[in-house]
């Protein structure tokens, strides 16, 4: 899996000497998966960088983040929570019963304002191979475009520049391996976990991977030959 996060980094050149990167961790597999893969990389890799994790924490009654914490620790990664009272704000006052696109950005606004104070330049986040793929069937699915999230982008007016390191990596794979090196998960205490618009495409992409095998292969080279408009030119070396 390192290889795969080298060549993902590679292609997209999402690193660059002297970069300050804080690596995005909800608790879940992939996020840890991905805080041993930096880490790993940075005993290697000829551009040097710094990291740390960080997490918003949204508010949800039980949510306790003591395991990411003393894993940051083991890895001697300096770990950062950010509290807030989101899940009060979508929830309670909001009363959204699909709230996951508010949380989403009052969740990233609170931790790139942290980012920001404390001289962070970018956020590296764990989406894996089939959350591309996802990300595009939910695109055409609801509005009827063909998208999915770049694997670099720098945002508008903060600063901050987003990587997706985890990008060539299959979930089965990171799956695998929280199960096989007992990974601290946390588990997500989000009422609509599990029934979210993600989740019908998941299912979808997940049916026709069964029904046609290698067919994720082809919609990931699908993804990244589409001449999409934010995307990066991916190098060939």
């Amino acid at each position: 899996m390192l290889s795969l996060l080298r060549q993902a980094v590679d292609a997209y050149e999402m690193i660059e000497d002297g970069d300050r990167i804080a690596i995005g961790v909800s608790g879940g597999k992939d996020s840890l998966l991905l805080l041993r893969l930096m880490k790993s990389l940075m005993g290697f890799y000829p551009k040097k960088f710094e990291l740390m994790a960080i997490t918003c924490n949204v508010g949800f009654e039980g949510m306790d983040f003591t395991p990411v914490k003393e894993y940051c620790k083991s890895l001697d990664i300096p770990y950062e929570i950010v509290d807030t009272e989101i899940s009060k704000i979508v929830f309670d006052e909001n009363g959204d019963k699909r709230p996951c696109s508010l949380c989403a950005k009052l969740r990233k606004g609170a931790m790139y304002d942290r980012l920001l104070k404390l001289g962070f330049n970018k956020v590296a986040y764990a989406h894996n191979k089939d959350d591309v793929i996802e990300t595009a069937f939910m695109s055409l699915i609801y509005e009827g475009r063909f998208y999915s999230f770049p694997p670099k982008t720098l945002l508008d007016g903060s600063g901050i520049t987003v990587i997706r390191p985890m990008m060539y990596i299959p979930e089965r794979a990171v799956y695998n391996f929280a199960v096989e090196n007992s990974l601290p998960v946390v588990k997500n205490k989000c009422p609509v976990d599990g029934s979210t618009k993600r989740a019908y495409a998941k299912d979808i992409v997940d049916k026709l991977a069964l029904e046609n095998p290698g067919v994720k292969d082809k919609f990931m080279h699908a993804i990244e030959n589409s001449g999409l408009s934010d995307w990066p030119k991916r190098v060939e070396k």
